[in-house]
């Protein structure tokens, strides 16, 4: 999901996410929403978002899932008009059609370039307005096939967490809404600052996407399998030769065990998760004002500036060069980083 985003300077206004709250809404994912887009960021020294959050409705009261409450007192549609990204949060009732209006605005959203985010079952709507045609998306496991019979036009990815397809992406469930927020936050503000709101979640910092949404996992029989004592001796020592084999012989077991542990828990492989420690690792370094890439490439563990440059590539889609420019201390005030992002994805 790279973007283009040109230099913060003072008095820019912030990126603007809207959340469309429609009949039945789930109030976790509109709640999700809230937490990474529209809170104060205490953690990162400022008093303010990142971003400036507006939640808008079909009318003004709008029954949330199962009656538990009424969403009253906020704007109409007519706010979803002027959106940066637009976000359709999910309901239970997908078999009934979403309001025309909401469709509708939707569509426009979408064809003058806002950003278009789904949580859940809220890819849905964005599937009933026709942008999804042809374009790559997931929604919640259970809900896949019935997806798959509406709307076969769409290329769905049902055992993912969630999807990146450049203007429009999809999380699987409303606990991969904040995986994906949180991705968003990252390729808007970059990884220290991801991390620092991930922190305050008490939530992983960023889990691939392409990991399984759904993973088995039985209570341990016999002694606690939990991989995260590993996990955080492994983020201590990123800039050593780790390996899989190394860090199977630290838990005690086989690799081909841990390889199991890994999938069972992480839903990825140990390499993978290594891989893109390590990554984010390396962003964080460029964001604090290193400069020589052999040195951002031994300290996390990429060993040399062409690995460096290809992993970082891969997983930002920009080269260090870029995400120096993009990330980098050029603005010492963190205020700055706010309006960062501000027309990033501006049309």
């Amino acid at each position: 999901m790279p973007q283009e985003s040109s230099q913060p300077s003072a008095g820019r206004p912030r990126h603007r996410v809207v959340v469309v709250v429609d009949e039945g809404t789930n109030p976790f994912e509109v709640g999700v929403a809230t937490e990474v887009f529209g809170l104060p960021r205490p953690e990162l020294g400022l008093d303010e978002a990142l971003y400036e959050l507006v939640l808008c409705t079909t009318g003004p009261r709008v029954r949330m899932n199962h009656g538990f409450f009424h969403l009253t007192g906020v704007p109409g549609l007519d706010a979803a008009e002027t959106a940066d990204t637009l976000i359709m949060p999910g309901r239970p009732d997908n078999s009934v059609p979403r309001a025309p209006a909401v469709l509708d605005a939707v569509r426009r959203a979408h064809a003058r370039g806002a950003r278009i985010m789904s949580f859940c079952t809220g890819a849905f709507a964005l599937a009933e307005s026709g942008i999804l045609d042809g374009r790559r998306a997931t929604t919640h496991w259970q809900w896949a096939q019935a997806f798959r019979e509406r709307f076969p036009a769409v290329r769905l990815e049902p055992d993912v967490l969630f999807v990146d397809d450049g203007d429009i992406l999809t999380a699987a469930g409303s606990a991969a809404a904040l995986d994906l927020s949180l991705y968003v936050a990252r390729a808007d503000f970059g990884a220290e600052v991801a991390n620092s709101v991930s922190r305050r979640l008490v939530f992983a910092a960023h889990r691939d996407g392409g990991q399984r949404q759904f993973v088995e996992r039985p209570v341990p029989q016999v002694r606690d399998e939990s991989l995260a004592p590993l996990l955080a001796w492994a983020q201590e020592r990123l800039a050593e030769p780790l390996t899989v084999a190394g860090l199977a012989a630290r838990a005690g077991v086989s690799p081909a065990t841990l390889h199991r542990r890994f999938q069972a828990q992480l839903g990825t492989t140990p390499l993978a998760w290594l891989t893109g420690e390590r990554v984010t690792l390396a962003c964080r370094l460029i964001e604090r004002g290193e400069e020589r890439l052999d040195v951002v490439a031994h300290r996390s563990g990429l060993g040399t500036a062409a690995n460096l440059r290809a992993r970082l590539r891969r997983e930002t889609g920009l080269s260090p060069s870029g995400y120096r420019r993009r990330f980098g201390p050029r603005v010492p005030a963190a205020a700055g980083r706010i309006a960062a992002a501000a027309t990033a994805r501006t049309p």
